[in-house]
């Protein structure tokens, strides 16, 4: 008996510490995700180019399984941004390599006094496959016009992020894609959303 309780003294220990490298090893977030790359074109975009730059390294910043790159040919990219005169418009995504989305960025939003970069990355966000939330704080790209001009935040929040990296988790379509619709941010309060 008394050498059954010494060899379940010394089991107990080492089976807990298996048990809890098991555990430690399945929450180990993003670990299994291969890293979509999704290039985009700024020849159009005029002097949107910086901002959008800037956004896109805000949204490499926070995920995990898909990373935003300047397309190295033009022609080449998955998703082009050009300068428009009306409301900032983007393909809703998530839009995968080989794909054709397509970026608007209206000035009728700067003339109203909003980021430049903060719209850049909103935009960026429908292209990721997020839709708006405008009752959300300033600190949800995705949020949009919703918290007024004062609102400068052009970086995602862990919440978008986490949603982003499952759009993209499985390296492929993880969601149906949304055949070309296109979200109109109309900042200045009406919202219409179209198709194309």
């Amino acid at each position: 008996m008394i050498k059954s309780m010494a060899v379940l003294t010394a089991l107990v220990p080492a089976l807990l510490s298996t048990t809890v490298g098991v555990a430690s090893a399945q929450s180990a977030p993003h670990a299994t995700a291969a890293v979509v790359t999704l290039t985009y074109d700024t020849g159009d975009a005029g002097q949107w180019a910086g901002a959008i730059d800037q956004a896109a390294q805000n949204w490499n910043d926070v995920l995990h399984n898909v990373r935003l790159e300047p397309a190295s040919t033009p022609g080449s990219a998955d998703y082009v941004y050009e300068a428009t005169s009306g409301w900032p418009q983007s393909t809703l995504g998530p839009i995968f390599p080989g794909g054709n989305g397509d970026v608007q960025l209206g000035q009728q939003a700067v003339d109203e006094g909003y980021d430049t970069i903060r719209i850049a990355a909103h935009e960026t966000g429908h292209i990721l496959g997020l839709l708006d939330d405008y009752s959300g704080p300033c600190s949800e790209i995705m949020s949009g016009h919703g918290p007024g001009t004062s609102c400068t935040n052009a970086t995602p929040d862990a919440a978008e992020a986490a949603q982003v990296d499952r759009n993209y988790a499985a390296g492929t379509r993880a969601v149906l894609p949304r055949h070309h619709q296109v979200v109109i941010d109309i900042w200045s309060g009406r919202v219409p959303t179209g198709s194309r």
